[in-house]
């Protein structure tokens, strides 16, 4: 089988965060429920049958059912478990409000979180509580960027997928030209002056912003030419600081170019870092597609034409990819058509298709029977043919121009499609 990774794994279990959170209950009606693990499902029972009691004293009569009602469905699921998992377990249930009063639909939904939680929790309320969830898809360990040369300085912190520009500071200091009237070493020793200065600011504003991190791994320096070494020589770092320095990177820049440029040099360093995993990824492909190697596609169509004939090596989705494929089937004939649009679009076209005449028998008929999220369908599809699929988020240059320049969708071959 192929290996859906952290990447998907992760694309996921966040896609149904957002699913969770988007739901409402008219009353307090939604139970969160977190147990961690080691907890023995008895003891779990033995409240939820307590809170089913509590619950006869709510005056609303329909919270009171349908708060009641949720406690039965999760205690019922409860039983399926003869213990609770290596991660602990989170249920969620409820009266879920749809668009009109009246047709609410009783929904459960079980998660086995990736890390384990560690507290028991349960809330009653008109949303599902999906904080702990949501702690849990943040990158664990920051890493510190620094980038420095006699002119500036950059500061940058590097968390799972998320790249953050910090501050940026001007050195001020003159070029190595020295102005006019002056000697020559006197011009140097005033340079020398003022690049001292500008170091102690430097490693300063380093103490303001890498001190107060609480998970950071580790902090990276570059730059161009020897000033960063010259910078590290020196006093100017926190000893802690100073101790967590794990990479020296030459860059040609300190700007946001340098940082790209820095990541990638780094990639050995940050292996295991989404970020720097991710630039990596799609680089490989735009150096194939950008060099006609024949070792990379694009596009829906000949993604799925490669991944059926057995070519693919990695497949890689864009996060933002937003397609639907939608079936409409009629009722009178049993005629059936698939579409594919934007999820955006999905809306309008169920509701103009309730007054479209079926193509075949003529009859308003038409209905849309089925929605398949274009991303799911490709992840399952390359999975069951042991294809590794890789989710690109929109975090970085490359990310961005997979999904704009590129659909979305695109492959690394094992080999040239003949």
């Amino acid at each position: 089988m192929g290996q859906a990774g952290k990447g998907v794994s992760m694309y996921r279990f966040r896609k149904m965060i957002k699913e969770l959170e988007s739901k409402e209950g008219r009353g307090t009606e939604l139970i969160s429920l977190y147990v961690p693990p080691g907890r023995p499902i008895s003891d779990v029972m033995n409240y939820l049958r307590q809170e089913y009691g509590t619950a006869a004293n709510i005056k609303s009569k329909t919270t009171r059912k349908n708060v009641q009602s949720a406690l039965v469905k999760v205690m019922e699921r409860l039983k399926l478990f003869k213990k609770v998992p290596e991660t602990g377990l989170a249920i969620f249930c409820g009266a879920v409000a749809g668009e009109r009063l009246g047709d609410e639909r009783m929904e459960i939904h079980v998660v086995i979180p990736p890390e384990p939680i560690n507290t028991f929790l349960y809330r009653c309320d008109s949303r599902f509580h999906v904080e702990i969830l949501k702690e849990m898809v943040k990158g664990r360990g920051t890493y510190g960027i620094l980038l420095v040369d006699t002119s500036e300085a950059t500061y940058a912190l590097l968390k799972g997928r998320t790249l953050n520009i910090v501050k940026r500071i001007t050195s001020g200091i003159p070029g190595k030209h020295r102005a006019g009237g002056q000697s020559a070493r006197r011009f140097e020793r005033y340079r020398e002056m003022r690049i001292q200065e500008f170091f102690r600011r430097v490693g300063e504003k380093a103490n303001e912003i890498f001190l107060p991190v609480p998970d950071l791994k580790g902090i990276i320096v570059g730059g161009p030419g020897y000033t960063k070494r010259d910078f590290l020589k020196g006093d100017y770092l926190h000893y802690e600081l100073a101790q967590k320095v794990i990479g020296v990177i030459d860059t040609s820049y300190t700007d946001e170019e340098g940082l790209d440029e820095l990541i990638s040099k780094a990639s050995q360093i940050l292996k295991g870092v989404r970020y720097a995993e991710e630039k990596k990824l799609v680089q490989e492909f735009l150096y194939h597609v950008g060099h006609g190697t024949g070792m990379a596609v694009y596009g829906e169509r000949d993604v799925v034409s490669t991944l059926k004939e057995g070519l693919v090596k990695t497949l890689l989705i864009s996060e933002g990819l937003r397609r639907v494929e939608v079936k409409v089937r009629c009722s009178s004939c049993g005629f059936e058509q698939a579409r594919l649009m934007d999820e955006k679009d999905v809306p309008a076209y169920e509701r103009s298709v309730l007054e479209t005449k079926c193509p075949k028998c003529g009859n308003v008929s038409l209905s849309v029977v089925e929605k398949v999220d274009v991303a799911e369908k490709l992840v399952d599809l390359a999975e069951s043919i042991g294809v590794d699929v890789e989710m690109i988020s929109l975090k970085t240059q490359e990310g961005v121009m997979l999904k704009e320049s590129f659909g979305g969708v695109g492959a690394l071959l094992k080999y040239r499609r003949v």
